[in-house]
């Protein structure tokens, strides 16, 4: 991942709306020039968090930062409205942390025939140079769509007709035991919290992979597997 150090070059990605994952702002930085930093990042939807110096520093790996360092992203996000108006299949990930589990998961979800993967902004990972190679190629033909709530994407994609189906391990149901619907949403948990209660009340349905030993559960990007080649199975039977 690209990092960007100093008011000059980071306000410039900006005004050329260049992708970036988040930019940092040293804590009690100020001025006309950062204040302009961070208008831009609002208006360009990027998150800005205000860290320390010290995590500035480090951040910038020797180079001169001014208080501000920005993360470039491996490709850019696609827009939310333009991919459910098209889509049969979205998978919405909450709080996948870990660049290999993404990156796997997008690889995943392209294989099985997905049409984008949606992913919060705050608390998991974004499209890292590290993601991108462990999709080996799939963020090339998958989107993926970064949101500011999962839970109100959700609703948003209900109202479009879309419905939900959230795999955790409190499913009533087996994930082979799904009717999915023309346009459906998978909803993965992140690595060890699994799916967040409010994300789990906002799934019409809860399902779960059924375990023969003594572990509850599925690393999320095998799980995803699992599921979305069930999806496949039995709704995308054709597709080649």
């Amino acid at each position: 991942m690209a990092v960007v150090c100093g008011i000059h070059p980071v306000r410039e990605l900006l005004r050329a709306s260049r992708p970036l994952e988040r930019v940092l702002i040293a804590k009690g930085a100020g001025g006309a020039r950062l204040q302009e930093i961070v208008d831009l990042c609002r208006e360009r939807k990027v998150p800005v968090r205000f860290e320390s110096r010290d995590t500035l520093d480090r951040a910038a790996a020797g180079g001169v930062h001014q208080g501000v360092v920005a993360f470039g992203v491996a490709q850019a996000y696609a827009d939310f409205d333009a991919i459910a108006a098209k889509a049969r299949l979205l998978v919405v990930l909450d709080g996948v942390e870990d660049p290999h589990n993404l990156g796997a998961i997008v690889r995943t979800a392209h294989a099985a025939g997905a049409d984008a993967v949606v992913i919060p902004e705050r608390r998991a990972v974004g499209l890292t140079e590290t993601a991108a190679k462990a999709a080996a190629g799939a963020l090339a033909y998958l989107p993926v769509v970064r949101v500011t709530n999962i839970t109100k994407s959700l609703e948003s994609l209900k109202s479009k007709g879309f419905w939900i189906y959230g795999l955790d391990e409190r499913g009533t149901q087996t994930y082979d035991q799904l009717e999915f619907a023309e346009k459906s949403v998978i909803v993965l948990g992140g690595e060890g919290h699994g799916l967040h209660d409010l994300v789990a009340k906002h799934c019409d349905i809860l399902a779960r992979i059924p375990m023969a030993g003594a572990i509850a559960s599925l690393n999320v990007s095998v799980a995803a597997g699992v599921v979305l080649f069930e999806w496949r199975k039995r709704c995308a039977p054709l597709q080649n």
